[in-house]
């Protein structure tokens, strides 16, 4: 019993020494695959031209004084148009710019008062603005402000008198980038024209214009 207990063991040890060496020389797993990470979406630059159209709505407000009556009316429509500019992004958050629109409106409306009667429209306006705007990757929020500019006709009196009104805007808005050169946007801009004259058969009129832009717009950054 002796001899067949040291046998076993004897057999025991010289598996257990030959089990690395056996075991080195089995098919192994192949090791897992390495997979690349994905490099994380790259940010959008806002520096750029770019140009675009906008359509909104118009809400004009026109405070007249016509030979001592007062004929203030309101009118509003649909207005749509064009704007393009340049931004700079100068931080990955701040973004500066210049931006120059033409938009077309269909303002007009007749007031009768004192037994006068007064029509007032406004075809077309336009902005010329300065841009600042805080940048959260692909989307923008910004103010601008700057110089205004619109058509104005007032008539009545048998007479009807014309001018192109300067005068100062500013506004708010957001935009998106929805690839890296096509964004959307919505836009709110007022605009302030102050006292303007005219002369109606030789009674003076004073036309105080404001008007208020509301814009959803689609543009193409370069």
């Amino acid at each position: 019993m002796k001899r067949l207990a040291l046998a076993g063991l004897a057999v025991t040890a010289a598996t257990v020494g030959t089990a690395p060496v056996l075991a080195a020389d089995l098919p192994q797993a192949p090791a897992p695959a390495y997979e690349a990470v994905p490099a994380q979406q790259q940010s959008i630059d806002w520096t750029g031209i770019y140009v675009g159209g906008n359509l909104g709505w118009s809400f004009g407000s026109f405070d007249n004084r016509f030979g001592g009556t007062n004929l203030d009316t309101d009118a509003n429509g649909v207005a749509g148009g064009l704007y393009t500019g340049y931004n700079y992004q100068v931080t990955p958050n701040v973004v500066v710019g210049a931006e120059a629109d033409f938009t077309l409106s269909d303002l007009e409306d007749t007031k009768t008062a004192g037994g006068v009667s007064l029509k007032s429209k406004s075809d077309w306006n336009s902005n010329i603005r300065a841009r600042i705007g805080y940048a959260f990757d692909r989307y923008l929020v910004y103010g601008a402000g700057g110089l205004a500019l619109a058509d104005l006709e007032v008539s009545g009196n048998g007479d009807k008198d014309s001018k192109t009104a300067v005068g100062w805007t500013l506004g708010v808005g957001g935009e998106a980038a929805i690839t890296n050169n096509v964004t959307a946007r919505l836009d709110y801009a007022y605009q302030d024209f102050g006292d303007q004259d005219f002369n109606l058969n030789g009674t003076g009129v004073t036309s105080d214009f404001s008007n208020q832009l509301v814009r959803f717009g689609v543009g193409y950054k370069f």
